[in-house]
């Protein structure tokens, strides 16, 4: 286990050298980098910088205009905030909890209730001067999180953060001007931020503009693109399951928010060479470790930037991308929620969350195991075990949802009541064809629970 203090100071100057040319292309087949400074220039002289910085609300998907604005807050200018959602309600709320009362948004774009509008013009034009002063450890953006409960936390990030991360996933994985980036998840979310934003920014490579989520639309826009890099979510690869090889262009392809199926992964290997590097972090910490299964690694290898201990059971990292809002040890380790085990000495595999534990009736159950049981049961492509809150007293309820076509409840309680003690059966199992999913791959946990709010 790697426990010496990391020293990781990311080199940001290159994003004002500009080594690649500002003709080229940052949204494949429109903005140019050098547009893309044009309205980072814009932003800075429109708001300057001001002894109390303001805060603007991203309220689009326009990853160009979202890439100037992070040049403009790296640079001293507006921080950043990146909404949970960009309904009306949404940032209604966000503008009452925040106080942000500016929005960025695309020119033909409704303007959000509450807020004042900023919208860059065409054309603008570039001045490096103005983007001379970077400030990388300042906090340079603010994002939601849905957390454990489902309430959105507000994290925030600095420079180091993000564009640092940034830098280690172009050198580690060769991201060059010649690659061209596929994304099917929203640049709003931690990983659209830096795989669709970030990456092409440290690195001269172009990102598509739109985000297939079809899988007819998703193996058209990369064959037309000739994408090299593809990256995407967990229930995405599902549905590209049967589609074939997805182009010959592709080198990369990346997944996260959530963990990737070993069979919908097996599938994609069949057909893709290139495999699929799964992602294992999350919006507060950053990236942490990576593993490619078609190459054998069952386990998960650490960034080389990232420290790591193992302390009862649980993931301790020391990281240059952990967000400031965290609370660290004295020797700046955070105690993540996931239990691991060493895998020799260079990673670890991950064997679920720390809070999947829970006691029905005093008794200690592990919600990973049922959830483990039900599958490796034939016909189930996914599930979810859940503890919620018991009014009789007992503590908690256990509840499961199933995904799957070919099986029936009781065939399911069956097979659990002949491995698990009475206590630790689901008390509510329901069958669904598709577990419910926000936009970022991850669970709609309010959309589980008013499943069995009865």
């Amino acid at each position: 286990m790697n426990s010496a203090r990391p020293c990781y100071s990311p080199d940001l100057t290159h994003l004002l050298a500009r080594p690649f040319d500002a003709a080229e292309t940052f949204i494949d087949g429109g903005v140019t980098f050098g547009e893309v400074y044009g309205m980072a220039t814009w932003l800075q002289t429109r708001l300057g910088k001001t002894e109390k910085r303001e805060t603007i609300c991203l309220a689009t998907e326009n990853r160009a205009l979202i890439a100037a604005a992070i040049l403009a807050s790296l640079a001293g200018g507006p921080i950043v905030l990146l909404p949970y959602s960009f309904s009306a309600q949404a940032l209604a709320g966000l503008n009452q909890a925040t106080g942000c009362s500016l929005a960025l948004v695309d020119s033909n774009q409704a303007p959000p209730p509450e807020m004042e509008v900023i919208s860059p013009p065409g054309g603008a034009k570039a001045d490096y001067t103005l983007l001379a002063d970077l400030r990388p450890e300042q906090e340079l953006l603010r994002l939601y999180t849905g957390g454990s409960t489902g309430t959105p936390q507000l994290w925030s990030k600095t420079g180091t953060n993000l564009l640092g991360e940034a830098l280690f996933l172009a050198d580690h994985f060769t991201v060059t001007p010649q690659d061209r980036i596929v994304a099917t998840i929203s640049p709003a979310h931690i990983y659209g931020l830096l795989y669709s934003v970030l990456l092409p920014l440290v690195s001269g490579a172009a990102v598509v503009p739109s985000m297939p989520s079809f899988p007819e639309e998703i193996v058209r826009t990369v064959r037309e693109h000739e994408a090299t890099i593809f990256v995407s979510v967990p229930p995405h690869y599902r549905v590209l399951r049967g589609k074939g090889a997805l182009s010959p262009s592709l080198r990369l392809a990346f997944s996260s928010a959530g963990m990737l199926d070993l069979s919908d992964n097996t599938e994609f290997c069949r057909c893709n060479p290139s495999g699929i590097v799964e992602v294992y972090g999350s919006t507060e910490t950053g990236g942490i470790a990576l593993r490619n299964r078609s190459r054998g690694e069952t386990g998960f290898t650490p960034y080389a930037t990232i420290n790591w201990q193992i302390d009862n059971a649980q993931l301790l990292i020391r990281s240059p991308y952990l967000s400031p809002s965290l609370k660290l040890s004295q020797e700046g380790f955070f105690r993540t929620g996931d239990r691991v085990e060493a895998d020799g000495t260079q990673g670890f595999q991950l064997k679920g969350r720390s809070d999947s534990v829970t006691k029905v009736g005093g008794k200690r159950v592990d919600l990973e195991e049922i959830k483990t049981a039900i599958k490796d049961m034939p016909d189930v492509s996914d599930c979810l075990v859940l503890a919620l809150p018991d009014t009789s007293g007992r503590g908690h309820r256990i509840v499961a949802l199933v995904e799957t076509l070919g099986l029936e409840v009781d065939r399911i309680r069956e097979a659990l009541t002949s491995r698990f003690e009475p206590y630790a059966l689901p008390r509510a199992v329901k069958i669904i064809e598709r577990l419910p999913v926000k936009d970022n791959g991850k669970i709609d946990r309010e959309a589980v629970l008013r499943l069995f709010a009865a």
